[in-house]
Parts: C-alpha cells; structure tokens; sequence
C-alpha cells in the first residue's frame, strides 16, 4: 500500500521554523517579514471480503462498492505480476482526447475540490510518467474556441481505474469554474501525457520544491515517487507558500512524509494572513528563507523545482516564456547564484 493512503492528521500547524530544520540546513536562524500577497497566492485479502460481501449485498449500493473494490484489487494484483505491463490510459502520440466519467466530488476547503475521474476501463492506469501533466479541454457555449488547462493527478500513476485531480477555482477561471460545477456522471476530456521533468531514482542528492497554492500538485507527484521507491534516497526540501492555513493543500499527506523520512524530507510553510497561534514564516517566500533551508547552489547535484501564481514565479525564478521555453533565470534564485541549470520551472 502505498504511504499516501495511509495519511494521517499529524500536521504541524504551529512547529517553528528553527524546529523544523533539519541538520543539513545552511543556516540555523531563518526568518520572515511579513507583507500582504494574498494576490501572490492566490489488496489480496481486502477483495476477498469485499468479495463475499457481493454475494449477501447484491443489488444494493454496499454491493456495487464491494465489486468495485475486488475489480480494482485484481487489477491492482495483475500490476504487480512479472512481465505484466497494466494498459495505459494515456498513450500520447495520435491517441487524442479520452472522455473521462467524473465519478466523485469531495470538497476539500473553501475554493478546492478533489474531483475523481473513471478511466477507459476498470484495469486500465494512468501510466504517466514522471514529471508529467494532462490536459484537460472544455468549449463553452457560444464560444470560438475550447479552455484548455493542464492539471497534474495527484493520485498513484499505477492506481487502477481513476485518476484524482485537485482543482482551485479562481475568480474568472472558466476550466476550474467549469470543473466546480461538474456533478458526478458528467464528463471531460482529457489528453496525455504532457511531458515535464523526467525524474529517474537518485539522479539528484537533494532537490528543493518551491510552491505556491495548487503548484503543490507536480511537486507532489514528485515527493510521491521518490518515497514510495525504497531505492531511491533523494533528499527532499519543501518550501510551499499560501494565503491561510485553510489553503495548504495536501497538509495531512505532507505531514505523513515528514513524520515517516524525518532525515530525508522537511517542509517549511509561509502564510499571508496566519492564525494567532502560528509560529512559522509570514509573510511571503523571500530572500532569507530561500537562503537558510534550500541546499546551497555550490553543491553541484541539486535541483530546485518552482511552480505557483505568476507573481510568485517572477519574484523568485523569473516565469517561463512557453510550455517549452523556460525563460531566463530571474529574481531570488539567481541572486542567490543558482544557474539556469539548477533550476526547472513547472
């Protein structure tokens, strides 16, 4: 099972941030001014049961979870099989866009809902690769052209059956605002995968994610892989920047990690508009902070990843000038001398 399953509770909303670096921080002392940038942040024996419980439930809403539960065990058992490669839903190439069920809605605070969406077929897994994202389409009516979005799944890329995206609707947005009206049963079109950073176990010593509201989901992707490969040792430093504590998304997930690889993994949160009880940075991800826990760019295998609003893009990495043009380094972490080649911007 994976470790992002099994999430627990444990997140420490109010740890300081000395308390929270780790040994191999740069310097012992990190703070932050405050300022107002709300506008910056803006199976085997499970499907047996349920199996046998099929057979006393039939007909019944508990019986149909029960089937479905055995149908994404045994394609979950059929993944692992030697020489046994599970069907990819998202292929690329000429394969255009799949219709995919929305199945679930769960909302997760004031302006983010966790929607589920079916695959193709039941055994069928996202198969994206890893850093990738899919593009999602919708064409209002009386409008000229379609929306198009790119949402990374912040689910398993070997979990059968579905995909999870988590979307944050924005004033004005129409593929969230589209994507927050959508009821169960209704449908969306989606293509992949759209390639990103190609990760590969240990191919850096450390690497540093800096995020801001929903450009936590590649950075999770990210996270996800690494620790759920007992081979991979990758150290991991999280700076992820939000408006209030209700608007860290992914908190109980994160807290898990960083109570599970207290030596390999640490996150440091900045907030806008804390609560009274909050002892770690305010304000917004500057110049110190970035400079007291990120590895020092002198280490020559590190790469510090960077995604959120475009203010936040610019003040710290500069933003990119296209899908496939990075753009050129700017802002913080070229003054703290990190090289374009340190750098990569989802």
């Amino acid at each position: 099972m994976s470790l992002f399953v099994a999430s627990r509770s444990a997140f420490r909303v109010s740890a300081p941030l000395k308390r929270q670096i780790r040994s191999y921080a740069t310097d012992p002392s990190p703070s932050s001014k405050g300022s107002n940038n709300t506008l910056l942040y803006g199976a085997a024996a499970a499907a047996g049961l349920a199996g046998a419980g099929y057979y006393f439930l039939s007909g019944s809403t508990a019986a149909n979870k029960a089937q479905e539960k055995v149908k994404n065990a045994s394609a979950a058992v059929a993944e692992k099989i030697p020489g046994v490669e599970a069907k990819k839903a998202f292929t690329g190439g000429d394969q255009g866009f799949l219709s995919l069920k929305l199945e679930e809605v769960e909302i997760i605070n004031h302006n983010s809902k966790r929607l589920r969406f079916r695959l193709p077929e039941d055994d069928m897994v996202s198969g994206l690769p890893v850093a990738s994202a899919i593009l999602t389409k919708y064409k209002p009516v009386d409008a000229e052209k379609a929306v198009l979005r790119p949402y990374t799944p912040i689910s398993d890329e070997d979990t059968p059956g579905y995909i999870d995206l988590l979307v944050k609707k924005y004033p004005n947005g129409p593929m969230s605002t589209h994507l927050h009206d959508m009821a169960p049963g209704q449908r969306l079109d989606v293509k992949g995968p759209l390639p990103k950073y190609a990760w590969s176990p240990n191919k850096h010593e450390h690497i540093a994610l800096v995020a801001g509201g929903t450009g936590i989901t590649p950075m999770y992707q990210l996270l996800r892989t690494i620790f759920n490969n007992p081979e991979d040792k990758t150290k991991v430093t999280l700076v992820f920047g939000n408006v209030s504590a209700d608007d860290i998304l992914l908190k109980n997930e994160l807290a898990t990690l960083e109570n599970h690889y207290p030596q390999r993994f640490r996150a440091f949160y900045v907030l806008d508009n804390p609560p009274k009880q909050w002892t770690g940075a305010k304000g917004f991800i500057n110049k110190e902070l970035l400079k007291t826990v990120l590895p020092e760019p002198k280490n020559e295998n590190i790469k510090v990843f960077v995604c959120g609003p475009p203010g936040m893009m610019d003040s710290i990495s500069g933003n990119k000038k296209s899908p496939r043009d990075q753009g050129e380094l700017k802002g913080i972490l070229k003054e703290l001398g990190y090289t374009p080649e340190q750098v990569y911007k989802f």
